[in-house]
């Protein structure tokens, strides 16, 4: 089996090939034409016939549908040998930031578990990061899809996958999921975030030994999820990818 840990485990009961992922030349980058609710949703109806391996929210969810291991429904020909991202979004929409970082997210995790080189391709037969449409006919004949506004982001995906893989790049950390943030409070890059925060005003961050994130941590940080502007719902003291990079935390070692 071959699961991506920082995506939500969301499996389907049909609509793909189990074992029938001949190889990994690639990742390849969708848009939904839709919510990914309703895409879910879709992809356990019997009548889709189509599914993908992942799938992003444009606040930075990202779930896994298909293990890599077996063969999604996304790109038609390109199945047997390519891994397929879906994005929450229609035609002619751009990539959040927080989609962005997701996708990066998968692109350096297959680098890292099938040796996906790190670059573009508009090649069916190349590997790297390719989209939808450069498949023609022989992928379903889908060439709007993912549309030029997300093309033409391809290039910041494959930089922010080289600045996870270490591999060159810079910026800041991208979002490493709120569980993994519960699990490591006193982590070198919770601090940095915490300094981060400190210059916006959240003056109950406690820097130094000891737990990193209390109450009043917490309280402090929803002070500043409503300066932002997050609905109240979504004030609950933890980070999200959209307070995330927002506040352009610094990689740490």
């Amino acid at each position: 089996m071959a699961r991506f840990s920082g995506a939500t485990w969301r499996p389907i009961p049909r609509n793909y090939t189990d074992g029938g992922q001949d190889a990994v030349y690639g990742v390849v980058i969708h848009i939904m034409d839709g919510s990914l609710a309703g895409t879910d949703s879709w992809f356990r109806n019997s009548e889709a016939q189509a599914s993908s391996h992942f799938g992003t929210g444009r606040s930075g969810q990202l779930y896994q549908w298909v293990d890599t291991s077996d063969r999604a429904w996304a790109q038609a020909g390109g199945n047997r040998t390519w891994l397929s991202i879906e994005n929450e979004g229609r035609g002619g929409d751009s990539l959040t930031d927080a989609q962005l970082n997701r996708c990066a997210e998968v692109l350096a995790w297959a680098h890292k578990t099938y040796g996906v080189p790190l670059q573009l391709t508009t090649s069916t037969t190349g590997r790297g990061l390719g989209y939808h449409g450069m498949g023609g006919s022989a992928w379903g004949g889908h060439t709007s899809c993912p549309g030029s506004k997300v093309v033409a982001q391809l290039p910041e995906i494959v930089n922010r996958a080289k600045a996870l893989a270490g591999e060159g790049g810079g910026g800041y950390q991208p979002f490493p999921g709120a569980d993994w943030f519960k699990r490591e409070p006193n982590s070198a890059i919770v601090t940095a975030m915490g300094k981060r925060l400190v210059a916006e005003g959240c003056s109950a961050y406690k820097s130094g030994p000891g737990p990193q994130w209390t109450d009043a941590d917490r309280e402090s940080f929803r002070k500043w999820q409503r300066k932002l502007g997050d609905a109240p719902a979504y004030c609950d003291g933890w980070p999200g990818p959209r307070q995330w990079d927002a506040l352009k935390v610094p990689r740490v070692s």
